[in-house]
């Protein structure tokens, strides 16, 4: 789950990522899947190919070369806004989710298709081993993308909310294989970002994940929308702290966060009427 604190992440200098990490691979494979080869662009006219799309913007390592941390635009005063929904489950939880709990949201995907909102979904690769059908649907519609929550939900700094805790030398394989999961369930717009678990991270976890070539995205707006039963109140809160560049995060599992449904009916609508508009995780990097 996000975490309530942990906001002091900051923006440490934009650049690209390694091109050969793991995400940078899963990157270009979407990136180049239906290029015409050089041979059939050669050959006798016909429709013009379409457009490949630009590679996600990543940032450069930080000092150290550790992990870089992306919190929100801070330059400018356009209006911009990324909402991010986490798709939480831990590794552990799939005799809950056997017994019929649901770490799945379908309406709250739906009433952000139905709104046209834009959002990047921070999904475990658990999560999409669960609903491999929802992690496709997700990730092949042009209106979201998916980004790397983990593959376990554990967390990478301990203490973190209770959570278990991956050892130092498995977190790099922790994220590959979230990233592997996406890639069976057929998810095509996968972003080489990284939500740690819990918000909890420390230099350890930043320098251990820096060969994956993943950036890390937290927020500057926190919903509240865990475990919250008021949808209006959730809704005041992320409408009281966004400003032109904000992140929000949210969450997309029905049993930990039931009313962030209602609460997107209500915070779109505002947002847009104060001139707001909603982009992807990558976009808000990219401007």
């Amino acid at each position: 789950m996000a975490a309530l604190g942990l906001l002091g992440a900051v923006l440490v200098g934009c650049g690209s990522g390694a091109a050969e990490t793991p995400a940078a691979k899963a990157t270009a494979k979407a990136t180049v899947a239906g290029t015409p080869s050089p041979r059939a662009s050669a050959a006798a006219p016909g429709p013009k190919p379409a457009r490949v799309p630009a590679a996600p913007p990543t940032m450069a390592l930080g000092p150290g070369g550790l992990t870089p941390v992306y919190t929100r635009r801070a330059k400018g005063a356009e209006k911009v806004v990324a909402l991010t929904f986490d798709a939480d489950m831990t590794a552990d939880q799939g005799p809950r989710a056997a017994a019929g709990e649901h770490f799945d949201n379908p309406e709250l995907i739906a009433t952000l298709r139905r709104l046209k909102v834009d959002a990047t979904v921070f999904m475990t690769g658990r999560w999409a081993e669960e609903y491999p059908d929802q992690a496709k649907s997700i990730g092949g519609d042009p209106r979201f993308e998916i980004a790397n929550h983990s593959y376990s939900h554990y967390a990478f700094a301990n203490p973190c909310y209770g959570l278990p805790t991956v050892s130092g030398p498995d977190m790099a394989s922790d994220v590959q294989r979230a990233f592997d999961a996406f890639r069976d369930a057929g998810a095509v717009n996968v972003v080489p970002y990284f939500r740690f678990p819990g918000g909890c991270y420390d230099d350890a976890a930043l320098r251990a994940l820096a060969p994956t070539g993943v950036t890390a995205v937290q927020w500057d707006v926190v919903s509240g929308d865990a475990f919250a039963k008021d949808a209006d109140a959730v809704a005041e809160q992320v409408l009281d702290g966004v400003r032109p560049g904000s992140l929000v995060v949210m969450h997309c599992t029905r049993s930990a966060a039931p009313v962030t449904e209602r609460a997107i009916r209500r915070i779109v609508p505002e947002l847009r009427a104060r001139g707001y508009r909603f982009v992807k995780v990558s976009e808000l990097m990219s401007r």
